[in-house]
């Protein structure tokens, strides 16, 4: 049992699952909301301002490369959490101190080089990631300033993970919401009052981010399960070396995402050039959809990493008609928001649309057309990264990275790469929903599998 601050200790063998969850995956949703909302506010307000469509083709330009440097502290964060959940399920409290100081070691040191490569190569970088000569500047000028804080950033973003798996998912919620709420204000004070334009957003973004870090790093002065001290942040290889494995398919998730987004912002632009919308209007309105997709994804995310000291604790103690039962609940709720997301996508994209500047009818044409065929089949890619999720959480690292790289890299690349030469470019867009399908499949035969294999387990225990 998990020894917490509060008068009734977490009790993960007994208490009610229901209870649990909401106790630890509604903090975790609005977490992880909160921090989508960084990237969605600094949209609004730039779309809303003299700026335009060219400075949201900007910010999606730098996008990826925000996404790339979370791809290591996610992995890191998410492996270290998994770690701790599976080491307190077995009654191990010597090992969880070296994985968190571990993470944070790594984060910082591989932010520091990434933001260093980053600034040596900037201008090639932003072309290759879909600049143009009409954004190119507004991307350079957003790019200097988000990449200063990186190591941070990439710092704050593997804590929180730790902060969820130590039992405190509202105070990683809180350290989230501070910075957002941050970010919200100064937006419109940079962006209208000060004429900062596409900097000002910048700056907002990144005061945010530095006081969240800040706030999330106080938290290791009242840690329950685990005490940093300075043997911690010595490199241990083989602590760590279990941490990768197990937030390796969070790794492949987001560089997964890299690809997709790096990929899709090329293609619209070479066929753009090449249709009615032009290179600039598509690859602002993807990363827009990208953005508001990742809404939809943060919800089953946070559902899926609330529930994960529930699956980690009870698998590690061999529990598994919990872990179980923990599963069919994240499922159904998946699917749910997945089709309310849906509904909303199909009926009423221009509701969305409105919310980031009003531009010209061929602007809304084609975003209303990206929503539609894009997202068309969002259920299945919630239901897809869930299980890629809950597959790590149980320490089924090959399983997790099955389920997300046949979605984002074995059957989309193929297919935004050649849709596109037989349907212009509208085929970038039908790849999505197809790659989800075939993902699906694969999916649902693991999740089938697994669930055969835990009744086995159970009647096994019992015996």
């Amino acid at each position: 049992m998990l020894k917490t601050t509060q008068r009734k200790p977490i009790d993960f063998e007994n208490d009610k699952i229901g209870g649990l969850l909401f106790k630890f995956a509604i903090p975790c949703i609005f977490s992880l909301l909160i921090s989508a909302l960084y990237n969605i506010v600094d949209q609004i307000f730039i779309g809303n301002s003299e700026v335009g469509y060219l400075g949201n083709a900007a910010t999606s330009v730098v996008f990826p490369l925000t996404m790339l440097a979370m791809a290591f502290a996610w992995c890191f964060g998410d492996g270290a959490a998994a770690f701790m959940s599976l080491c307190q399920g077995k009654k191990d409290d010597k090992s969880a101190h070296i994985a968190v100081g571990n993470s944070i070691l790594w984060s910082f040191i591989i932010g520091c080089l990434f933001m260093l490569v980053c600034y040596l190569a900037r201008r090639p970088i932003l072309y290759l990631f879909g600049a143009s000569d009409k954004s190119i500047d507004y991307a350079e000028t957003y790019f200097n300033i988000v990449m200063a804080v990186l190591p941070f950033f990439m710092v704050y973003n593997a804590v929180n993970s730790t902060i969820r798996a130590d039992g405190s998912p509202a105070y990683a919620m809180f350290s989230t919401l501070t910075g957002a709420i941050i970010n919200i204000i100064l937006d419109p004070i940079f962006i209208y009052v000060c004429k900062l334009g596409i900097a000002g957003a910048a700056w907002a973004t990144i005061i945010g981010q530095m006081a969240s870090c800040i706030l999330t790093c106080c938290y290791f002065f009242k840690s329950k399960t685990f005490k940093l001290k300075l043997s911690s942040f010595k490199p241990d290889f083989k602590v760590f070396s279990k941490v990768l494995k197990l937030g390796i398919s969070t790794f492949i998730t987001q560089i997964s995402i890299v690809v997709t987004t790096l990929l899709y912002n090329v293609i619209l632009k070479k066929y753009g050039v090449l249709s009615k919308y032009g290179e600039d209007i598509p690859i602002a309105v993807i990363g827009i959809v990208m953005k508001v997709f990742t809404i939809v994804i943060s919800i089953v995310v946070g559902i899926i990493i609330g529930a994960q000291p529930i699956i980690g604790y009870n698998y590690g103690a061999q529990n598994y008609a919990r872990v179980r039962k923990t599963l069919t609940i994240c499922l159904i709720i998946t699917a749910i928001v997945g089709l309310i997301s849906t509904v909303v996508f199909e009926a009423c994209p221009d509701a969305v649309i409105s919310l980031f500047g009003s531009e010209s009818e061929l602007y809304r044409e084609f975003a209303r057309k990206t929503f539609r065929i894009f997202l068309m089949l969002v259920t299945f890619t919630c239901i897809i990264k869930l299980s890629s999720i809950f597959f790590q959480a149980i320490g089924s690292p090959v399983k997790s990275a099955i389920c997300s790289l046949v979605r984002d890299t074995v059957c989309l690349v193929p297919l935004v790469i050649g849709l596109p030469v037989a349907m212009g470019i509208d085929g970038a867009l039908w790849a999505a929903p197809i790659a989800d399908g075939i993902a699906m499949a694969v999916t649902a035969v693991f999740v089938i599998q697994f669930y055969t294999e835990l009744r086995k387990k159970e009647k096994n225990v019992l015996t």
